[in-house]
């Protein structure tokens, strides 16, 4: 009882200690000054305004001296007395009154400005390493809003429940993402970081959110803004080594602050569409620091994504003579494909701690990390935490999502009523074109159902004629597993063949516990009746080979049938090291052409077999084959985010590497195969940063044995034959997928990239603008000195942000060189859709 009361005093106390100083920071015209800085004078503590200009500061009472700044602006102090009860203030700031008249240009007609520069890019290197190591508290406020919001994009329309989930109005505009967080970041020199998010909200949800500060240092040669996403080249700095080579500078004129002289310097691109800031640059005279700064990133600084990105900072001295960000805040504007967006990141910077005792394991491969209680403060902990006022709309937005939210999870089973109603009756064309995709929304009997549409599967070959290939997949979570079921079809309308087959995989659910190491376990199994290709990885399908077939007469797609049954286990522990075991026993059965129809009749002659004319003269006999497979891959040096219930991995600096084993067992259930095969694969991308970025992927391997095996069990390479790309970093684009198939001992692949990212073509008129980029590179073979293949090839990426157009090529022993185009998808969308392109739809048992 005693303690309850001690604690009920001490907390009183502290609510009644703790006064607000709140207020606006405006212009002389009375225009807010938005995100304008407030500083303590004397202590390490200061706030930041809201877009309002509107900030708030909690103090315990006291005689303070506030200090108001803002990057163009005199700053102003006022000196307040905080008893117990909330203060309020007003500042407005008069713009600089900058003063030329002590700078000497000299003779030579050199602006000042350069020299401080010089000056500048002298200490660069001394104050990017000059703290060895820091603690350091960031609250981050971020905010999207959407401005306009078309009814359809891509020509899909976007339904009118969804709008109104978003929390847009009838015109499409509203705040679709608003968050806080507050988040310990340390950091140890050479490159040690880790973030430790104290507590997260996000407006209408109960997740995370993605408010990682934005460590913006313009000391770096190269700038990391927010990922390489925004440009994977990076940003030059102002103030970079070879920074003089890049821009152009103008001294505007000089202030004092606290006694310091500040330098204002005009930052501007010598060259448009080169990776380059411009804007304002403040740095301080005799120590040369940078003291703030106000710049922007546009299309024309080859910003991907937004249209346009503007960084403001303010740094101020932490200890002695040591200064740090104090604020920072990006704005961005959005503007394509119809949509309209705008949003801010407000960073604040607190609590610096520039002597911090790590434990020896404090720096692990867990770089952020959010507390257990992450998304569970109340309103009261964020009304006391929170540095940057909310706005109004900002306070309507938390009241109605959350609002919302709460119904939704007081309500769960209405929920799943409304869930059910809104996916509506099934449809004839979901099951002819869409596909049907339907959940079954239950607390106690959840599962999915996925039907493929049948007129997307209908295909054209020689050997079925017209024929479709639907299949149905069902998932169905337990406590510990999820359950997947498949049963796939098809006929062939030509052969009147039916070939059914059905699978289980049976798949162990994500540990909660984010302190035991997860892995994830997969057991399947599979039979049935079905058609494969010879080369069972061929990236030939249905669409391309019957477009090939019925207009060029070129059945590239080669097949067989087989009853096969398969089985095997898959793990893959957090680290990313995946192994693979599997068993597969196939009754392979030839297929002959059953049709030559053609809707051109000049190309039926085209018409070749069915099996592999480069490696057959004939076709094969029916055998029978049981194989063995297994597989070992790794990417060390993994680094995860570590969530309240469970981590996730994020990547490495390394390759990842990929060992393949594939046995052929003779004599077991009449298998007529006796062999064995191996490849080693290692395969990475590296940023060159200006340089561009390269991408590789190298393979060796080969038979140890090879004492009886058919064409299905060769060693096969992805090739390409048509218009239209093969997988890039996979394939020759040049020949076909069985020309160099082969038995032999050794084999090696070579597939070499490098995207120049606006290299080169920025500096090219037409195509500067366009921000179309360079992309070059090789694909290499070697099987014996006499079985050698090479095709280079350069193209153009990023057309229109999604195409790819590369001219290819081909050098191969004893023939005259051939050129070929090939057209794909590659760029700032391009690559995902690429992706997409490749990761087909192959049914679960596949997948393993």
């Amino acid at each position: 009882m005693h303690r309850l009361l001690l604690f009920f005093l001490i907390f009183s106390f502290t609510k009644i200690s703790a006064q607000k100083i709140e207020g606006t920071v405006y212009d002389n015209a009375g225009n807010v000054l938005p995100f304008a800085s407030i500083l303590i004078k004397g202590t390490k503590m200061g706030t930041t305004a809201n877009n309002n200009g509107q900030f708030s500061i909690s103090l315990s009472p006291g005689n303070y001296t506030l200090d108001a700044r803002y990057v163009g602006y005199t700053s102003q102090e006022k000196k307040v007395v905080l008893k117990n009860e909330n203060e309020k203030i007003y500042f407005r700031l008069t713009p600089l009154e900058l003063n030329l008249s002590e700078v000497i240009i000299k003779q030579g007609g050199e602006d000042p400005a350069y020299e401080i520069i010089r000056q500048a890019i002298k200490k660069r290197a001394f104050y990017e390493n000059e703290v060895k190591a820091f603690e350091a508290e960031i609250y981050i406020k971020g905010l999207i809003q959407l401005r306009q919001l078309p009814k359809k994009i891509f020509g899909k329309t976007i339904p009118t429940e969804d709008r109104t989930d978003m929390g847009l109005d009838s015109a499409g505009k509203g705040i679709i993402y608003l968050s806080e967080s507050v988040t310990k970041v340390s950091s140890q020199l050479p490159n040690k970081f880790k973030l430790e998010v104290i507590s997260s909200r996000v407006s209408g949800s109960k997740g995370f959110g993605f408010d990682f500060p934005a460590f913006i240092s313009l000391y770096q040669n190269n700038v990391n803004v927010i990922g390489s996403q925004l440009n994977p080249r990076g940003f030059v700095s102002p103030i970079a080594d070879g920074a003089l080579n890049f821009y152009n500078y103008k001294l505007l004129g000089i202030f004092f602050e606290d006694g310091i002289q500040v330098n204002v310097i005009k930052v501007i691109p010598k060259r448009a569409y080169e990776p380059l800031f411009s804007g304002i640059i403040n740095i301080a005279e005799d120590n040369w620091r940078i003291f703030s700064c106000d710049l922007l990133l546009t299309k024309s600084s080859q910003l991907q994504i937004f249209d346009s990105l503007n960084i403001k900072q303010t740094h101020t001295p932490i200890e002695g003579d040591i200064w740090r960000i104090r604020n920072q805040v990006l704005h961005f504007s959005f503007d394509q494909f119809g949509i309209k967006a705008g949003g801010n990141f407000v960073n604040v910077y607190s609590k610096y701690n520039l002597n911090p005792k790590f434990s020896p394991d404090f720096f692990d491969r867990v770089i952020i990390k959010y507390d257990s209680a992450v998304s569970k403060k109340t309103k009261e902990y964020w009304d006391t935490v929170r540095p940057v006022p909310l706005e109004p709309q900002e306070i309507d937005d938390y009241q109605l999502k959350d609002s919302l939210l709460k119904v939704r999870i007081d309500s769960v089973h209405l929920t799943y009523d409304s869930l059910r109603r809104r996916q509506g009756p099934i449809r004839l064309s979901q099951l002819l074109w869409h596909g049907i995709y339907r959940t079954h929304y239950d607390s106690s009997n959840f599962y999915q159902i996925r039907f493929t549409p049948i007129l997307k599967t209908i295909q054209f070959n020689t050997v079925e004629g017209l024929a479709f290939n639907p299949s149905l997949v069902i998932l169905k979570p337990y406590k510990k597993m999820q359950v997947g079921f498949i049963a796939d079809a098809r006929y062939g309308f030509s052969n009147n063949h039916l070939n059914p087959w059905a699978g289980f995989t049976f798949t162990n659910r994500r540990s909660m516990d984010p302190d035991e190491e997860w892995k994830r376990q997969s057991f399947f199994i599979a039979g049935g009746k079905r058609v494969s290709q010879f080369f069972k990885e061929s990236d030939i399908d249905g669409l391309g080979s019957s477009v090939n077939s019925l207009w060029y007469g070129r059945n590239y797609m080669k097949i067989y049938e087989s009853y096969f049954a398969k089985a095997g286990f898959s793990k893959t522990w957090e680290s990313s090291a995946t192994i693979l075991i599997e068993g597969l026993f196939e009754d392979r059965m030839p297929l002959e052409n059953s049709t030559d129809f053609i809707l051109r009749e000049k190309f039926k002659s085209r018409y070749t077999p069915n099996y592999p004319t480069e490696i057959l003269s004939q076709q094969f006999p029916r055998h029978q084959a049981v194989l063995i497979h297994a597989s070992f891959s790794i990417q060390p040096g993994q680094r995860y985010i570590q969530f309240p219930r469970y981590k996730m991995a994020i990547g490495s600096d390394y390759p990842i590497f990929k060992l393949d084993y594939t046995k052929g067992i003779k004599n077991i259930f009449g298998s007529d195969v006796d062999y064995d095969k191996w490849e080693f694969n290692v395969s990475d991308k590296i940023n060159l940063k200006l340089a561009g970025s390269i991408k590789y992927n190298i393979s060796l391997g080969g038979f140890l044995n090879s004492n009886l095996l058919y064409a299905q069990d060769y060693q096969h390479f992805h090739g390409n034959t048509g218009i239209v790309s093969g997988e890039y970093l996979k394939s020759f684009q040049n020949i076909s997928h069985y020309q160099f198939s082969n038995t032999s001992n050794f084999f090696t692949t070579v597939f070499f990239e490098h995207h120049a990212n606006g290299l080169l073509t920025n500096k090219i008129p037409f195509f500067k603008k366009l921000n179309w980029n360079l992309v070059e590179g090789a694909n290499l073979l070697f099987i014996n000195p006499n079985t050698k293949y090479a095709e280079v090839f350069i193209g153009l990426e990023n057309i229109f942000k999604i195409l790819r157009v590369d001219l290819v090529a081909s050098l191969q022993n004893g023939f005259h060189p051939g050129w070929n185009v090939r057209f794909g998808f590659g760029g700032l969308l391009g690559d995902g859709l690429n992706t997409l392109r490749f990761t087909r739809h192959k049914k679960i048992i596949d997948e393993w």
